[in-house]
């Protein structure tokens, strides 16, 4: 076989631009995946299944392809095993962060060791193993952290398992859960870091960093931390940017990644920048794939498939600019983005899907680039997300500033609609805002004047097919308009108004019970009532 060809790890959406990228710069792709099912697959040209843990495996699978198919390199993007990648790459010889390197970045008890040893801001942590957890190790943690603090997974992604901890009520179910999504069955419980936050792609070579992309992230829901939404680039102030960067590429030299890409989540706290993690990979989340490339015109993921194949990243190394950042070890450039890209997620309520609206308008909103619904259907049962792959959706725009690209993503995010199974425990329960004794005040009302609903006068009926903001009381019509807006991105008073849009055909409504439901759960939940009856 003289064309070469590539090794690609995942084969979910977030490995999409991997398999294309590879294609289109003329390489024979290779795709491994646990799930044989997985939405990528179709887009390999060879596909094998193989669990992206075993890493022994991938091995002796790449080593099979540089013997007999002409392997240029291994890659991956999006997943939690870059660490497989650089143990197959090293063993054969292709361009790779280390496998120590990759394994500081992968388990995030050895991350904060490296952080601690170089003086990286981090925050104060503490590492146990799940099946020795006591209370009395719990309260000395606890203890020595203050609260809130933050338990996670040594060994995941996507928030799975990973919640604030507010008081010591919670601490010992919420670390049971977090041991639950790791695969060592070891966590961290660590400082809470007050600050924004933020996402930093990169690429390594020959001893520059490059930064690729850097992003606003937008975390909402406590004691959860669910990623709403990010948004390219950045608009932080200059100067507190580059400190960021500097104090990133700190944690890179930390953890010894010197060839492929990294990536960071990092806030600016009080105390200034602090990580929380940086791994040894492209961001998933859409991120490098997809908003990177709307705002900068650079297809980051082709650029770090050339580095694993031994290639040039010539796109970077020409239109990179040189930043006014001090390091010890690498020169810093960065690619600078012309526009802008938002992408905002939907999300649900508690309940049982009857049916998905609104998808078609949706494509069509201004400025709208993609729209990704997750995988669900009617019947399917869903929940208010305790982690980022329980949302429900993505969408994506690309417009010439901030603003406009914000309002294109919320604009067509707002006209989806999961519309729910009437009279349904789980959505009853939301509804009365019942919560679990570890999880209190969640999930969350849409609007805070749901907590506030019993200082108005909202006795009486709206009656059939009535506009539902007919003979409100004025003081309540006033303060509709004042509210913030929902995880519909509408405010109160646009969730009714969208409301008597979508159902303008209804029967009589009790008045109190309609509106305490659209203030706890939005035009869902608004929906859901007049279904019910």
């Amino acid at each position: 076989m003289n064309q070469q060809s590539v090794l690609i790890l995942g084969a979910g959406l977030m490995q999409k631009p991997a398999i294309i990228s590879a294609k289109n710069a003329g390489f024979y792709t290779y795709v491994i995946d646990a799930n044989p099912a997985a939405e990528s697959v179709v887009y390999a040209d060879e596909f094998k299944k193989i669990d992206l843990k075993n890493k022994e495996e991938i091995f002796e699978f790449a080593k099979v392809l540089k013997d007999k198919f002409n392997l240029a390199g291994i890659f991956t993007a999006g997943t939690d095993f870059s660490a497989s990648v650089s143990y197959a790459a090293e063993k054969l010889g292709f361009p790779a962060h280390s496998y120590e390197s990759a394994l500081n970045a992968s388990l995030k008890p050895r991350m904060r060791d490296c952080f601690n040893s170089a003086c990286v801001p981090s925050p104060k942590f503490f590492s146990l193993i799940g099946k020795d957890v006591t209370e009395k190790k719990l309260r000395f943690i606890t203890d020595s952290l203050g609260f809130p603090c933050v338990v996670k997974p040594a060994d995941n992604m996507g928030a799975r398992g990973c919640r604030m901890i507010r008081d010591f009520s919670e601490a010992v179910t919420s670390v049971a859960a977090a041991a639950e999504n790791s695969r060592s069955d070891t966590v961290i419980i660590e400082e809470y870091m007050e600050g924004p936050e933020f996402s930093i792609d990169a690429l390594v070579y020959e001893g520059s960093l490059t930064i690729t992309g850097f992003a606003d992230r937008h975390i909402y829901y406590p004691p959860y931390f669910i990623e709403t939404g990010h948004t390219m680039p950045t608009v932080i102030e200059e100067e507190k940017k580059l400190e960021l960067i500097a104090c990133f590429a700190k944690g890179v030299k930390a953890l010894g990644l010197t060839c492929g890409a990294a990536k960071a989540d990092i806030k600016y706290t009080s105390k200034g920048p602090q990580i929380g993690e940086i791994a040894a990979r492209l961001s998933g989340g859409y991120m490098s794939g997809w908003t990177f490339p709307y705002s900068s015109d650079c297809n980051l993921t082709e650029q770090a498939l050339l580095i694993a194949t031994g290639k040039k990243p010539e796109y970077i190394l020409k239109n990179r600019v040189k930043l006014p950042v001090e390091n010890g070890t690498f020169e810093i450039f960065q690619i600078t983005s012309e526009k802008v890209s938002a992408e905002r997620a939907w999300i649900s309520i508690p309940g049982k899907i009857k049916a998905i609206e609104g998808l078609e308008q949706a494509k069509k909103t201004e400025g709208v680039m993609n729209v990704f619904p997750r995988p669900v259907k009617t019947g399917d049962s869903i929940d208010f997300p305790r982690n980022n792959v329980q949302k429900c959706g993505n969408v994506i725009s690309m417009c010439t500033n901030y603003e406009e690209a914000v309002a294109a993503s919320e604009k067509a995010c707002s006209k989806i609609v999961i519309r729910l199974e009437p009279e349904n425990k789980d959505t009853e329960k939301f509804l009365a805002g019942i919560s679990a004794a570890d999880e209190k005040g969640f999930p969350p009302a849409a609007f805070s004047l749901w907590n506030h609903i019993d200082d108005y006068n909202l006795d009486g009926v709206i009656k059939e097919n009535q506009s539902v903001l007919e003979n409100l009381p004025v003081d309540f019509y006033e303060v509709l308009s004042k509210t913030e807006k929902s995880w519909n991105y509408l405010t109160a008073l646009e969730t009714a108004r969208r409301f008597d849009f979508l159902i303008p055909v209804h029967p009589e409504l009790d008045r109190r019970k309609f509106w305490s439901a659209l203030l706890k759960g939005g035009i869902q939940a608004a929906i859901y009532i007049s279904d019910s009856i």
